[in-house]
């Protein structure tokens, strides 16, 4: 089969795929020629035979559908030309997810043993090292402004892990300290992909501009739907519920709540929190509810999301517009 890049130019539409599941297909197909060349080449075969374990394991894939439909929705007409950068894209997020599982102690990530239990933790951080410079590569194949975009992302997750680190268990942390986390470590990258995909494209400033900010919000709102699925989800969601209490991350609808709080009820709270076990979770869930900061963080995912739709809706009108406003109800969704 021929690398994608070298078929015929067509956009998405004009192979007949107008749907969400088509264009997940799609990338899916481009991903798998992907690594199974890279895993061809005798230097590369060892650290993508790991790194694959979890690349390929599934995923929503959310980054690079986002950036194949801004290229289209941005007037892009070879969708040949955005593969590489959704590629890369994925490869970046999955080598995050790798380093996080280590740091977080993570057991499973979909579905099967995280890295650094199945194969130790050496060979866990040379996968994700591995995945990062791929990622990186594939990006810096385009103009010098997407390399500084793509480094300045990359950049921005490090020093937001790093910033939620020194806020692990800290009760004072504000919505901005928040909002300064997720800014790098996942509305960041999504933003940057949409913004590299609409520049790819051809689009004028105006365009690029609204393709950056509408994948910010969409990646703050799917990172406040990550907060509240761990509160209220389940395995089946795709998260389990409890997660970041354990590990002291402070979410949004925790720190609402922190704030909404007084008297006795924030001091049950603080306590809860600083000595969390499962024997306390209908505590905790009684108390958040009480604040009313599940619904507080439901109404931020609408705005952010809200944002979003007024932003593509400056676009021209086109079926790849249309989906990604359904990729936007989708992630409105995944939180009822």
């Amino acid at each position: 089969m021929r690398p994608l890049q070298q078929r015929d130019a067509m956009s998405v539409i004009q192979r007949g795929m107008d749907t969400i599941d088509s264009v997940r297909d799609l990338f899916e197909d481009s991903l798998e020629e992907f690594v199974m060349e890279r895993s061809s080449m005798a230097r590369e075969e060892p650290a993508m035979s790991l790194a694959m374990e979890i690349l390929m394991a599934g995923g929503k894939r959310y980054r690079p559908i986002l950036g194949l439909l801004a290229y289209e929705a941005s007037g892009g007409e070879d969708i040949s030309e955005a593969m590489g950068l959704a590629i890369s894209a994925e490869l970046l997020h999955t080598a995050t997810l790798i380093h996080d599982d280590i740091y977080d102690q993570t057991k499973t990530r979909r579905g099967r043993p995280t890295l650094h239990l199945s194969h130790g933790l050496a060979h866990a951080i040379i996968a994700g090292d591995y995945l990062f410079v791929l990622g990186y590569e594939l990006g810096a194949k385009h103009s010098s402004r997407i390399v500084k975009i793509v480094a300045e992302s990359c950049a921005g997750i490090a020093s937001g892990e790093l910033k939620q680190f020194r806020h692990i268990g800290d009760l004072a942390t504000t919505p901005e300290d928040y909002y300064a986390i997720i800014d790098g470590k996942t509305a960041g990258p999504f933003s940057a992909g949409c913004e590299c995909s609409a520049i790819i494209a051809g689009a004028n400033e105006g365009d690029v501009g609204r393709m950056r900010d509408f994948g910010m919000e969409v990646g703050r709102a799917f990172q406040i739907v990550d907060d509240l699925l761990d509160l209220t989800g389940d395995e089946s969601m795709g998260k389990p519920k409890g997660t970041d209490v354990h590990e002291g991350k402070m979410t949004l609808p925790l720190i609402h709540a922190l704030t909404m709080l007084h008297g006795p009820d924030r001091e049950q709270l603080a306590d809860v929190l600083t000595n969390f076990s499962d024997r306390r979770w209908e505590e905790l869930i009684e108390l958040i509810n009480k604040s009313g900061s599940l619904d507080y963080a439901k109404q931020l995912i609408c705005n952010h999301l809200d944002r979003g739709l007024d932003l593509i809706r400056g676009l021209p009108e086109s079926r790849a517009r249309e989906m990604l406003a359904e990729v936007v109800e989708i992630s409105r969704n995944r939180e009822s």
